[in-house]
């Protein structure tokens, strides 16, 4: 069966109680994983609890023992590379080996501007975000000091100590749709692509664009995991799937127009018939997002429908 994980929006109204109860009931539920996103706060006011990153990846390293966890994504655009590798080298020795690092450009233009940030400009994002991509990969990956000349990024014989336990270091993700830019970056850099809400018919497209992708680099197809990060909107009944749909979208879509837009929606029958689908579109793993960080009522109901 297709991994399947849970992913939250951390800027959503994360702070630690909500993230230890989440935590500890996804592992006790049987997903295979939880994610979270980094962000300072939420892209359109009222701003809510956001707790950050790495600190809290540190304590699920070192109070839960199964799940695999991380970033989706943590962005070059406020988190340098060489701490960010660093860091994420440390975790997940903490954790035994469990630790995904998911890294990206940077998005949102509200949370740069309050802190002090610079995003910059498209072209300039990705440039920053390629080179921040070798920089992590070198100092994982090799022994040896690693020198870096960019136009963002500077090293003189830089090594990290101590080596990572896993040789490697944490595997890479990178996340996201783009066909002329993400994807190539996926293909050439990483160990994990992530798609976000995609249907099947478009993921199965582009898990084939990067076959193509990862050719042309001299990688084979099974060189790079494949995964999707997708919206939901479960119910344990059709009313209460009702409910949620509504109260997700103010009654101006339908389940059905949210499943054309790569969301999961409906009760346990409809999830599980969602999963195969994606499964025979060649994804591996599934990180489900949860937006109701307190109703773990209704995501125990969803695991007990998924695994049951």
């Amino acid at each position: 069966m297709i991994d399947v994980a849970i992913m939250i929006e951390g800027q959503n109204g994360l702070n630690w109680p909500r993230w230890q109860r989440l935590a500890r009931a996804v592992e006790d539920l049987g997903f295979v994983g939880l994610y979270r996103s980094d962000h300072y706060t939420n892209a359109r006011p009222p701003d809510k609890d956001s707790l950050e990153l790495w600190t809290s990846l540190t304590w699920l390293a070192d109070n839960t023992e199964r799940i695999e966890f991380g970033p989706l994504v943590t962005p070059f655009s406020f988190r340098e590379p060489t701490m960010t590798a660093r860091t994420a080298l440390a975790v997940d020795d903490l954790a035994g080996g469990r630790l995904t690092l998911g890294l990206g450009a940077g998005w949102q233009e509200r949370e740069h501007e309050k802190f002090g940030h610079d995003l910059l400009d498209l072209e300039g994002r990705f440039r920053r975000f390629e080179e921040g991509l070798q920089v992590v990969r070198a100092l994982l990956q090799s022994d040896d000091p690693v020198s870096f000349d960019g136009e963002f990024y500077e090293l003189r014989d830089a090594v990290l100590l101590p080596r990572p336990q896993r040789e490697g270091g944490p595997p890479i993700l990178v996340g996201g749709n783009g066909w002329n830019r993400t994807m190539p970056l996926a293909a050439q850099y990483a160990d994990e692509w992530n798609g976000i809400f995609l249907t099947p018919a478009d993921f199965a497209e582009r898990s084939n664009h990067l076959d193509e992708l990862l050719e042309e680099q001299g990688r084979q197809p099974d060189a790079v995991r494949r995964s999707l990060m997708i919206g939901t909107e479960f119910g344990r009944t059709t009313d209460e799937v009702e409910t949620q749909v509504e109260k997700r979208t103010g009654g101006r879509l339908t389940a059905e127009e949210l499943r054309e837009r790569g969301l999961i929606v409906g009760t346990g029958a409809d999830f599980r018939a969602a999963l195969q689908a994606y499964e025979e579109a060649g994804c591996q793993r599934v990180m489900l997002q949860w937006l109701d960080l307190d109703d773990l009522n209704r995501l125990e109901a969803l695991a007990r429908a998924i695994f049951s």
